[in-house]
């Protein structure tokens, strides 16, 4: 698949709650038209979005039958331990064992920065060692040439998510 079906955006009723009515039958529709790729991250909708994730596809559709990638919001980290938090955090959010795509958020120079200080590419080959990330890297905000410095800085990086929106 070229394209995933991201959890940022996704339908909310006037309260602010997920709309599920809605968000169930995207979710199947992506499946059913072959999709697999799922995104989210910690911060999105204030956790609600991991939650909905998990009610939505985790709870309703085979494991085996899509692909959940997930981002640690490294520049909210103080330390190397609290990545750990936020990671065991997540999968309980999401309901799964493991993350089939694990990504720093929102790499840039200033989060690369902190990312570097602790040790947080050190975590992802952690997570991938222990079978809890089956791909790691991070999803980009920045120019070329600091992605291109990154890349070769880091060379466990397996994915590099973008975010295109065609609309």
């Amino acid at each position: 698949n070229k394209t995933g079906f991201g959890f940022l955006r996704i339908p909310q009723k006037e309260d602010g709650s997920i709309d599920y009515e809605i968000l169930n039958p995207m979710v199947d529709l992506f499946l059913e038209r072959g999709g697999t790729y799922f995104d989210t991250a910690y911060v999105y909708m204030s956790g609600l979005n991991e939650q909905a994730l998990r009610l939505s596809l985790v709870e309703r559709h085979p494991r085996e039958r899509f692909q959940i990638a997930d981002k640690l919001p490294g520049y909210k980290a103080k330390t190397y331990e609290q990545c750990w938090d936020f990671f065991n955090e997540q999968l309980q959010r999401c309901g799964v064992s493991f993350f089939d795509v694990y990504l720093l958020h929102s790499l840039n120079e200033k989060n690369y920065a902190t990312a570097r200080q602790l040790e947080q590419f050190r975590f992802l080959r952690e997570l991938k060692e222990k079978g809890l990330a089956k791909r790691i890297g991070f999803s980009y905000h920045d120019s070329p040439e600091l992605l291109e410095r990154i890349l070769t800085e880091q060379p466990e990086v397996e994915i590099v998510q973008l975010q295109i929106n065609y609309l």
